[in-house]
């Protein structure tokens, strides 16, 4: 790319960010703060065990870990490995496994673990002192203690206790405010942790700065539909968890924090279960917008067990057959035995779109009970191409024009010029349930192209319109299959049904159509091979329909 390209992306990529990203990001690298290696202020006394929200176990033995689908090995010289990928790293060192499904029968191993950590890993340089990996294990250490869970004989304790309150002072000086989002919000409910495990008034100091802190990114990365603001689905699940732990840790701790907090927590948990119940598909899991994937954030049934054990009881599943989420910019459509779900929003917060996707006005679709058009997915955070078709429009169930992006993503986690939603309307003919909206994202191209898009949905069948306005050359609208599913001609059924009836089929009233190979990532470290749907818009004409039916 040459330079002449490379500056305006970048102008257009750094004009949004807050100043604080920008000086913060230096001081970030050029300070470090003292190393305190002064003994740890006394335990707090604990009014019960701590219950653990349901995660499957990632370590397989002493030495033994899966993390992201990927089994390794991880001895004692292996917490910064060159040849471990880092992100593999970064979860070696949250140590989830502490407070995950069965964690009692690997208690053994996870206090070795620990006294392993503290002795590889002396502050503060590695993997293990970023302030994101220090958030994780700060509060996993705190709640597996809480849980019952001892560290060893009393010098190991003595060790894990002054181990700990070192991380904590550390990342007291090592706030991620050049990054906010989710890691400013993981640092503060960290340092709520600490604040609340520990006594005296160096505990009450790091309390006071968890609970300033995390006010303020309530109020901020909260929206008025529950929504988390980086509108990724996986992360809205992450850090409703993190509400749900802040509650229960003033339940494990009543004296800690103020009631008015508490309460706050409690009824933004419940705003956001709600939105996430929007957001998930009948079978369970979540659905694929920006960055997503499943495995890594707990489902939403388990957070409803999670709520209930702590005395939440999760908003009852709306009937309602189209749903809006005006601030976050999703909608989901339910029609007999199909549900639909669409972006109609904004990719995210303008200064921080880093697990933002090129998606707008795509879609994805359940019959029956299973998915059948998704979205592709990802499956890395590698700052190489297929990261980056991963968050391209290509990957999505929408229009690509002329071979680009609807938002210009790239690296890893950038974006410079973005799409921006317009004229969303919404309403009722019918049996039939319709979405409209459009988006400006092509706009910066030669002919000026603005797509719009309209959904109408029916007991028996989806029909989606598709049109441009503007000149273009070249423009393909996807509709990705889901590997469980064949497309054989125009008929789509379950695979291996073989000669089985097709569950529906589609048809285009557009010349042009393909079935091209394709790619589903449904988590990290997967693949799969899918089908995909491929619709020529004919730029004489900038229209397209394209009719899915299933009715019996």
């Amino acid at each position: 790319m040459s330079l002449a390209t490379r500056l305006p992306r970048l102008w257009h990529t750094v004009r949004h960010l807050r100043p604080v990203q920008i000086y913060g990001r230096a001081w970030h690298r050029l300070h470090r703060p003292r190393v305190a290696h002064a003994p740890a202020p006394q335990m707090a006394a604990f009014e019960r065990g701590w219950i653990a929200c349901a995660r499957a176990p990632s370590m397989l033995g002493p030495t033994r870990f899966r993390f992201l689908n990927d089994e390794r090995e991880a001895g004692a010289n292996d917490w910064n490995s060159t040849r471990l990928p880092k992100l593999w790293l970064y979860n070696l060192h949250y140590f989830d496994d502490l407070n995950a499904d069965g964690a009692a029968s690997r208690e053994h191993w996870h206090r070795d673990l620990i006294a392993r950590w503290i002795a590889d890993n002396p502050p503060p340089a590695g993997n293990g002192w970023e302030p994101y990996c220090l958030s994780l294990r700060i509060v996993n250490w705190i709640k597996w203690r809480c849980g019952g869970q001892l560290f060893g004989d009393a010098a190991r304790a003595r060790a894990a206790l002054d181990s700990l309150a070192t991380q904590v002072r550390f990342l007291r000086g090592r706030l991620e405010r050049h990054l906010l989002g989710n890691h400013l919000w993981a640092n503060y409910k960290a340092l709520l942790f600490a604040g609340a495990f520990f006594e005296g008034s160096e505990a009450v100091r790091w309390r006071e700065a968890g609970l300033f802190g995390l006010r303020a990114q309530i109020d901020e990365q909260i929206l008025a539909d529950g929504g988390h603001f980086e509108r990724s689905p996986m992360y809205h699940a992450i850090l409703l968890e993190d509400l749900l732990d802040l509650v229960q840790l003033a339940l494990v701790y009543p004296d800690a924090f103020p009631e008015r907090d508490v309460q706050l927590w409690r009824d933004k948990a419940r705003s956001m279960l709600a939105w996430l119940a929007v957001m998930t598909h009948p079978d369970g899991g979540i659905a694929f917008f920006n960055d997503a994937a499943l495995g890594i954030a707990p489902s939403l049934a388990a957070l409803h067990d999670y709520a209930r054990a702590l005395g939440i009881e999760p908003p009852p599943a709306s009937r309602e057959p189209l749903q809006l989420l005006p601030q976050s910019g999703y909608a989901r459509l339910q029609s007999g035995e199909a549900v639909l779900i669409c972006d109609v929003g904004e990719i995210g917060p303008d200064y921080l779109p880093g697990h933002a996707h090129a998606d707008t006005l795509s879609f994805e679709l359940s019959l029956r009970g299973r998915r059948v058009l998704v979205n592709a997915g990802i499956s890395r955070y590698d700052i190489d191409p297929e990261r980056l078709w991963q968050r391209g429009t290509a990957a999505h169930n929408t229009v690509e024009i002329d071979g680009q992006d609807s938002s210009e993503v790239w690296a890893s986690f950038r974006v410079a010029r973005r799409a921006r939603p317009r004229t969303v309307a919404h309403g009722r003919d019918g049996e039939s349930l319709w979405l409209s909206a459009a988006h400006d994202g092509y706009r910066r191209l030669k002919g000026r192209p603005l797509h719009r898009r309209r959904w109408a949905l029916t007991p028996r069948g989806l029909r989606i319109e598709d049109r441009i306005d503007g000149r273009f050359g070249e423009a393909i609208a996807r509709l990705r299959v889901h590997p469980q599913f064949e497309v054989d001609g125009h008929d789509i059924r379950a695979a291996g049904d073989g000669d089985g009836p097709p569950q529906l089929r589609w048809r285009s009233e557009a010349g042009g159509d393909a079935l091209v190979p394709g790619r589903y990532h449904a988590g990290f470290g997967l693949r799969e091979a899918c089908t995909v749907i491929e619709t020529l818009i004919d730029p004489r004409v900038g229209t397209a329909t394209l009719v899915l039916e299933w009715g019996r």
